[in-house]
């Protein structure tokens, strides 16, 4: 899969205006599912944070959204956005009502940052995570960006940081409620293990939301980001 193509860049712009018409009871069940996955990740990860964040206006006519935090001993190692998207009668270039838009930023190593394989490899992280957690998407597109930090002036004795940055989008698969709601929590168990994955956090025993199928071969998995410690949450 050739990914291109993304929306802009992920920002907290407010809640979609949704108040000259109420979500609908598509869009309610869909809430549910994304509730559903958000819970599930929860349950068998301690080194996920997730939380509600304000969906940005004017993409469609209902939106919700999610962050992510990725802890590695206490301390941030990875964060990343998640949307869905709700629009009664869809839009060009859709494949149904729904769409999900992801952004997943962490920093990795100078030499996996230069590796020229980076952006395949981050490809078969989103496709892998699909094929096992919600195989019915379609539509995929999205960039893999190599993101370097050095500091000038007062920060010029700062090390310079690389980092790893994936924005996609698909729609989830189409089918009879169920079908919808299984492909949406997956979409968030995919988020997710692509966070882990560009993280170098250590895959879960088990997080098989909507997947119905083996997990694709291809590609790099979880392990390959800035070490593959034992993660954990930051201390409170």
């Amino acid at each position: 899969m050739r990914l291109a193509d993304t929306p802009a860049p992920l920002r907290a712009g407010g809640q979609a205006d949704t108040a000259a018409a109420a979500p609908s009871l598509v869009f309610a069940a869909a809430l549910a599912a994304l509730t559903a996955g958000r819970e599930a990740v929860t349950s068998t990860r301690d080194d996920l944070e997730l939380e509600d964040w304000p969906a940005p206006k004017r993409l469609a006519t209902h939106a919700a959204a999610l962050a992510a935090t990725a802890f590695r001993d206490g301390e941030e190692a990875g964060e990343g956005k998640l949307m869905l998207l709700h629009e009664p009668d869809g839009q060009d270039g859709w494949a149904g009502i729904f769409r999900i838009v992801v952004q997943v930023h962490a920093d990795v190593e100078e030499e996996m940052a230069a590796d020229p394989l980076l952006g395949e490899v981050g490809c078969s992280w989103l496709t892998d995570a699909l094929d096992l957690h919600a195989p019915g998407y379609a539509g995929a597109s999205g960039t893999v960006t190599r993101v370097i930090t050095e500091g000038y002036g007062a920060k010029s004795d700062d090390p310079a940081a690389t980092g790893f940055e994936l924005r996609a989008s698909w729609c989830p698969g189409d089918g009879d409620d169920d079908e919808i709601a299984a492909e949406i929590a997956g979409a968030v168990a995919a988020w997710c293990e692509l966070l882990v994955s560009a993280a170098g956090l250590p895959a879960a025993g088990t997080l098989a939301i909507g997947g119905r199928g083996p997990r694709a071969a291809r590609g790099a998995g979880p392990g390959h980001g800035r070490g593959a410690a034992s993660g954990g949450r930051r201390g409170r």
